[in-house]
């Protein structure tokens, strides 16, 4: 899960047969609040854009009763119109394949391999501060 500029706010490693939806929440719960502007830290996004993955109902209906908007489109629904914010992520994406060692995984150990990941995204951070 990224921000608007591409900076990673949350990571998680499953196995390739888990579907997507079920790993959203999670997702949500792990972003940690972003301090340093004035008065109280934001918890929650404002929007979630997602792709046709995460097309489903009770999600929606969740992510409303937490006070986020929604903006997935539906399964037969054209998702053409998000491709220009969707970009992001994947531009994000591209960049921590750019790690030799998250583009093809040699670790067995899953702890390992989340590591690596924490580090590519500490390094993607370090460079959009830079």
């Amino acid at each position: 899960m990224t921000d608007a500029s591409g900076i990673p706010l949350a990571i998680t490693l499953t196995a390739a047969n888990v579907h997507d939806i079920k790993q959203l929440l999670p997702l949500l719960v792990n972003i940690t609040p972003v301090r340093g502007k004035r008065g109280r830290p934001r918890q929650r996004p404002d929007t979630l854009i997602a792709d046709k993955a995460y097309d489903s109902q009770p999600l929606r209906d969740t992510l409303r009763w937490l006070g986020i908007e929604p903006k997935i489109p539906r399964r037969r629904q054209s998702s053409a119109g998000l491709g220009k914010l969707r970009w992001v992520v994947e531009r994000t994406l591209a960049w921590l394949h750019q790690l030799r060692r998250l583009r093809t995984r040699y670790d067995r150990r899953d702890d390992v391999h989340q590591a690596f990941m924490n580090l590519g995204c500490a390094m993607i951070c370090w460079k959009q501060l830079k």
